[in-house]
């Protein structure tokens, strides 16, 4: 399966660890890995993902392909800013959302609105929800959007 793995784009050492275990897990259960394709928590996922030989996908907000992190497999340029958190999320069959802030709160939306399995670690509280599983842990959201496809 495609994950779509959201989060910030400039982190703290602990959140890109957090990130970097989650790739690393998402590569040795055989699911690709799909994101922004910049820093911060994407390069941090894309980064685990190929340190377990797994496959990841970027999908760029500018026009250049040559803009992804050097741990991104196979980027897609799109040219359209913010506006690609749709597609991020859509190309993905689950999300799981790390830390963020703005950015990553619209693909939050977008997972819903797209009614994607969505797992939440250290991301954005929602009340009122039934559809965001915060999670502690890479392997705790990784078991929930597994048993949501």
């Amino acid at each position: 399966m495609r994950v779509s793995v959201v989060g910030g784009s400039v982190v703290s050492k602990p959140v890109e660890t957090l990130a970097e275990d989650l790739g690393r897990l998402l590569a040795q259960r055989g699911h690709t890995v799909v994101c922004g394709g910049l820093g911060g928590v994407m390069e941090a996922v894309c980064r685990g993902a190929n340190e377990a030989d797994g496959t990841t996908i970027g999908i760029l907000p500018g026009d250049d392909r040559q803009a992804a992190n050097e741990h991104v497999d196979v980027a897609i340029a799109t040219g359209l800013n913010h506006a690609r958190n749709a597609l991020v999320v859509m190309n993905g069959d689950a999300v799981i959302a790390i830390d963020g802030a703005g950015g990553t709160l619209s693909e939050i939306g977008y997972a819903q609105v797209f009614d994607r399995p969505i797992a939440g670690i250290r991301t954005h509280g929602i009340s009122s929800n039934d559809w965001l599983e915060q999670c502690e842990t890479p392997e705790e959201a990784v078991e929930h959007v597994e048993s949501s496809v």
